[in-house]
């Protein structure tokens, strides 16, 4: 998978003067367009349109400062039809426009190439089952929040205080089914996930039943679930999993991720230092 990757990345440098189409990426990694682009954020820590726009304009800032071609000249070959798009698009990386980076020779931005790689620590196990699962449905509250891939989350801590910890033990007594316990959920993944992006937030727990203080309901769709285990320090261990899910997992094994709700299930020790945790990916097997 990795070397698949590699390749698209290749095919990224060299069309850079054109569009780079995420389907035709997709199809040389040999996989969806939506895991494609989840992969390559996951990976690369940025979504795969903002890679592709940082490395468009390291290239263009070089043949800005080289001076070799007219502004427009420039603009032109890296896909923009006005010199005032260019100029936005450049100065939104750079911070600094294209014509006054040239007359000054001021210092620009450079995003560098990425390449994937899989350091096989040895370590530990990831513990991980598939599991197909009918529809069933979740009642709890929800909100919006930022993605945040590092420290605590604000917005969620904020939100799960305001439900209350009394609210939050009647819901864990009504959970029927699994996953059990009261879960995490994002119902709207982008296919690009930036630091940041707005997302679909929700607490609750899975039960066919009225749950006092539950005042809103998820029904989700039957489908494969890869099941992951993790435990150690919080938040950095849940955080980590959801990363090694990404750039060891999938990598190995012959499934991708499908649309659809991520659910994770947290019980963090008294002192709030320890955690176990367990994070629900929708999954379909690759090639279907």
């Amino acid at each position: 998978m990795l070397e698949r990757l590699n390749e698209a990345m290749d095919h990224i440098e060299d069309h850079l003067d054109e569009t780079v189409d995420a389907a035709e990426l997709a199809r040389i990694a040999m996989t969806s367009e939506y895991h494609f682009r989840r992969m390559f954020s996951a990976l690369a820590g940025i979504p795969l349109s903002e890679y592709v726009r940082r490395r468009r304009m390291t290239l263009a800032g070089a043949e800005v400062l080289a001076g070799e071609r007219t502004l427009l000249d420039v603009a032109v070959r890296y896909g923009y039809s006005s010199g005032e798009a260019f100029a936005r698009a450049f100065r939104a990386v750079h911070g600094v426009g294209p014509g006054e980076a040239r007359r000054t020779g001021a210092a620009l931005h450079s995003q560098p190439r990425m390449s994937f790689r899989l350091i096989v620590e040895g370590s530990s196990s990831m513990r991980y089952r598939v599991v197909e699962k009918d529809r069933f449905r979740l009642v709890g509250r929800g909100t919006r929040i930022p993605l945040v891939y590092e420290g605590m989350n604000p917005a969620i801590v904020e939100f799960v205080k305001s439900i209350g910890k009394e609210t939050l033990g009647r819901w864990e007594e009504r959970a029927t089914g699994e996953p059990d316990g009261v879960l995490a959920v994002v119902s709207n993944h982008s296919a690009e996930d930036a630091e940041g992006t707005e997302l679909d937030y929700f607490h609750g727990v899975v039960s066919e039943t009225e749950v006092p203080g539950a005042s809103e309901a998820l029904d989700i769709e039957p489908g494969l679930w890869a099941v992951f285990e993790s435990s150690g320090e919080f938040p950095l261990a849940v955080q980590y999993l959801w990363r090694d899910v990404y750039t060891q997992w999938f990598p190995s094994n012959p499934y991708r991720s499908r649309p659809g709700p991520s659910l994770s299930r947290t019980r963090v020790s008294e002192d709030g230092t320890y955690a176990d945790a367990e994070v629900w990916i929708p999954v379909e097997r690759a090639g279907d």
